[in-house]
């Protein structure tokens, strides 16, 4: 929706588990010399001032990031994004002040022959990424427009390799809808292409019944992961954990993540009930 505004959540635990695992299947697509695309479908902001209005206002960065900022004990999962947010806050005298979008990491890893493409519905957030990467065309382009649509309008990529993030805010129901119908589009038009697509775990139907529909958008070659950092709430609102679903994942993805969810259970559970899963199905 127009009004979501992913600086109030930026670096919570649900980013943590999204973007250790990008940062992963971009940096398994450079491994190879030929070029390949990026497509950001609701990208948000490049980054996020963590001691700003925004985040400071419920600071779910605190439970997220917060928590792996200064630890030395990371896995392989999560040692190559921290290294990145690291990055970002090089000028911060050791301490964590900003935080990655998506768009921003993307940028960071492609190199001079990849291209990222981004697509921003919000008004303010859409002039922000747009300006925050004027001077990146035509390497990296940001357009104002509905990702869904957008996304199947640049398929297949020029060099037929990609990854396509999927990302919405959920806050409009008929979003999951709308990521299978994308995701089923996308795939007619590039089959071969790697699509990453990240949900919340809340207490609504769409949401608890969306993994099944995923699982169901090709008979193999996904992989599923989830983590759950606390109970339900008892109101039935808010975000208690959050899902990861890939079509085409790298074949080094399934054992980094079985080495290193116990990691993110261990560090970002918040009560008892904190676990993961994960399930896949790869050829």
């Amino acid at each position: 929706m127009l009004s979501y505004r992913h600086a109030f959540h930026a670096g919570m635990h649900a980013d943590v588990l999204k973007h250790s695992v990008l940062v992963h299947l971009l940096q398994y697509l450079a491994q190879k010399d030929k070029a390949f695309w990026c497509i950001d479908t609701h990208a948000g902001a490049a980054t996020y001032a963590l001691r700003g209005e925004y985040a400071r206002k419920n600071a779910e960065f605190e439970t997220g990031i917060g928590r792996l900022w200064g630890r030395t004990d990371l896995p392989a999962l999560l040692e190559p994004y921290m290294q990145q947010v690291r990055a970002l806050n090089s000028g911060s005298g050791g301490a964590l002040h900003h935080y990655p979008g998506s768009p921003w990491l993307a940028e960071r890893l492609l190199r001079k022959q990849d291209r990222l493409r981004l697509f921003e519905l919000h008004s303010t957030e859409i002039k922000l990424l747009q300006d925050h990467f004027r001077r990146a065309a035509p390497r990296v382009i940001a357009q104002a427009g509905d990702g869904f649509v957008g996304l199947l309008s640049l398929l297949p990529p020029p060099p037929r390799r990609g990854l396509v993030l999927v990302d919405p805010s959920y806050e409009d129901k008929n979003d999951y809808r709308r990521v299978i119908a994308a995701l089923r589009g996308a795939l007619e038009r590039f089959a071969t292409g790697t699509y990453a697509v990240w949900y919340p775990q809340v207490r609504r139907l769409e949401a608890r019944e969306l993994p099944e529909k995923l699982e169901r958008v090709q008979a193999s070659g996904w992989l599923h992961v989830t983590l759950t950092v606390k109970a339900p709430p008892a109101d039935g609102l808010g975000i208690y954990g959050s899902g990861f679903f890939i079509l085409n994942p790298p074949y080094t993805l399934p054992g980094l993540l079985k080495q290193g969810m116990p990691y993110l259970v261990k560090v970002l559970g918040q009560d008892e009930t904190a676990r993961f899963s994960l399930e896949s199905r790869i050829e």
